[in-house]
């Protein structure tokens, strides 16, 4: 074998085609373009978008598409199987405490920044959220902004547990201050002047008068005489009372000697009425004797 002798294997190479060098050829006269049109031109290269003319496609379709939450929350995600991993490798051992002694009894904290310290969290700038994808078999502490309910199954199952960090919606006041008035205070205060209040034992409270209801039928009362004679000077005599009279004015002399108010007598009330009943008799005797009375020019 010489170095002439050397030369590729069969059918891994193939001669050029010669087109356009006439009929012999084999691909001569239109070398393989059709006859005339668009494309058997020379520069008469289409590309792939173009539809003839008509709107392409990618112009047809609207631009903007799909719905856009401005509310989702990017986190820095993180699966528990990473950080298994980590524990078990002992990435997250704080060292030796102060005593001297390896701290082994309580469960080692992690955070996001131990995460990006080890890293497993490549910012602090995002919220972080443990998935539960893996398995974890040391007891740990982890401190998130989410969890997932597989992630918290699979930490509680190895004996650690899981702090939840909680933005707070409401401003809060200052550390060691306290504002004038507490919004607890407030509803009780609305509820104290609600209740009414109990009186004591010096206030007396006074009983309502009961309204008597209104009668159907007005009796009229008889009117008393204004004259001042009595019954006694005129002779009449007041008619027997009937036996169902007699009994109610029985009840009714009962309840009013146990009423607190004063018995008025009628002795005391026919003065007041006489002393009423001459005032207008001696008023126009005082008129006659003003005009019986002669005058200075009558002199």
């Amino acid at each position: 074998m010489k170095l002439h002798d050397l030369k590729p294997a069969e059918g891994s190479r193939s001669p050029r085609k010669r087109v356009g060098r006439g009929i012999a050829a084999g691909q001569g006269k239109t070398a393989g373009r059709g006859t005339k049109g668009q494309k058997a031109r020379a520069g008469g290269s289409i590309p792939p978008w173009f539809e003839g003319g008509q709107t392409p496609l990618h112009q047809r379709i609207p631009k903007l598409r799909g719905f856009k939450n401005r509310f989702k929350v990017d986190y820095e995600v993180v699966n528990i199987g990473r950080i298994g991993e980590l524990a078990l490798l002992g990435a997250f051992e704080s060292g030796e405490s102060p005593g001297g002694k390896t701290a082994k009894a309580a469960p080692v904290t992690v955070n996001q920044d131990i995460l990006r310290a080890v890293g497993l969290v490549r910012t602090l700038s995002k919220p972080l959220k443990v998935l539960g994808h893996g398995d974890i078999d040391v007891a740990l502490f982890v401190v998130a902004d989410a969890f997932s309910k597989s992630a918290v199954a699979k930490i509680e199952a190895a004996g650690g547990s899981v702090q939840l960090l909680e933005v707070p919606t409401e401003p809060l006041a200052a550390l060691g201050l306290e504002s004038a008035v507490s919004p607890a205070s407030k509803p009780k205060a609305k509820a104290e002047a609600a209740t009414p209040t109990a009186p004591q034992a010096d206030e007396t409270v006074e009983a309502e008068e009961p309204v008597p209801p209104k009668a159907s039928k007005v009796s009229k009362a008889p009117k008393a005489s204004t004259s001042p004679k009595s019954k006694a000077e005129t002779g009449s005599a007041e008619p027997a009372p009937k036996k169902g009279r007699a009994k109610g004015k029985a009840e009714g002399a009962a309840a009013a000697a146990a009423s607190p108010v004063a018995d008025v007598t009628p002795a005391a009330v026919e003065p007041t009425v006489a002393a009423t009943s001459d005032a207008p008799a001696d008023e126009g005797a005082a008129d006659a004797a003003a005009d019986d009375s002669p005058t200075t020019e009558d002199a």
